[in-house]
């Protein structure tokens, strides 16, 4: 079986489920040594947010699509399945630009796609991945280990009679925009409530003032596609927003810079995400879980005032 995976995801998911032997195509993003049939036109180009918001804007206001296939690789491959999503446009390749692309091929594939809103979805695309694939049973031993992982977090927080934490993750910083999907059931699960989500919905743009009325007591910034050091060199940003120095995950030193893979791709790997977000909203109960993400975040510094 020749199968490709058009999105990151579902090529963790793959790989996850030792079913990577079939693997014969991937995306640009993808964290994978198979041929890269999806490539971006942005691809390699270090822009900053404001400059991406800028080129989505555009490519949709003159319907063009920010990536493309290589078709004479695809039908080099000739897949039998192609894994694609239908989350985001702006994140991946959708399906009907696929779809156009699998018209000109000799043998059509069967063209899966994956639109997850919420973690359990996420978790029954596992599944969908490995039965198309005839793997079944990989999926299933995936999926209990990680409900052994989420089930450990959440004992240890009834235990301990924790509180919530007020928390805002932010999925993009200019403009700002508050996190949607699974996400906030990420945040759930780790101990946290992110009252200015949009559980199982897209993220959207949201004023500074709502924020300011908010005050979360843990900030977590974590930019869609960029590395936490892409995403430092824009604080200023935020530094610069009125009352910045007033929110309580300022003045308690409780903003962090996260890894947006860990939360925005919808892989199992959101797992990782959550046991994060349980380190960073109970440090005290999760020290363990500090020190096996430790690479994932980063704490933001406060500037030295002389």
């Amino acid at each position: 079986m020749k199968v490709c995976s058009f999105l990151p995801a579902a090529t963790e998911m793959i790989h996850q489920m030792g079913l990577e032997s079939d693997l014969h195509g991937v995306t640009f993003e993808c964290h994978s040594d198979r041929p890269r049939v999806v490539r971006s036109h942005i691809e390699g180009n270090s822009y900053s947010s404001i400059e991406i918001e800028r080129i989505v804007a555009q490519s949709k206001a003159e319907g063009r699509s920010l990536y493309y296939i290589d078709e004479p690789l695809l039908q080099q491959i000739a897949p039998d399945i192609i894994f694609t999503q239908d989350v985001c446009d702006v994140c991946q390749i959708d399906t009907a630009y696929v779809q156009r692309a699998i018209y000109k091929l000799e043998k059509e594939p069967l063209l899966i796609p994956l639109f997850p809103k919420n973690l359990d979805d996420v978790f029954d695309n596992a599944l969908t991945i490995a039965t198309a694939m005839g793997k079944e049973e990989n999926a299933y031993r995936l999926l209990a280990s990680l409900k052994e992982r989420t089930d450990h977090i959440l004992d240890i927080l009834r235990l301990n009679k924790a509180p919530l934490r007020r928390v805002m993750l932010m999925e993009w910083m200019q403009p700002v925009y508050n996190c949607g999907h699974w996400i906030p059931y990420q945040i759930a699960q780790a101990g946290g409530v992110d009252m200015l989500s949009n559980p199982s919905g897209y993220s959207i743009k949201i004023e500074w003032d709502k924020i300011l009325q908010y005050n979360p007591e843990v900030l977590v910034v974590a930019p869609c596609g960029l590395e936490i050091t892409r995403a430092e060199k824009e604080v200023a940003t935020l530094e610069q927003m009125p009352g910045w120095q007033e929110l309580q995950a300022v003045k308690n030193n409780e903003v962090y810079f996260a890894d947006s893979n860990l939360f925005t791709c919808p892989s199992t790997r959101l797992v990782d995400g959550i046991e994060l977000l349980a380190a960073l909203f109970h440090p005290a109960l999760f020290p363990d879980l500090a020190k096996a993400h430790a690479r994932s975040f980063r704490k933001f510094k406060q500037p030295v005032i002389v």
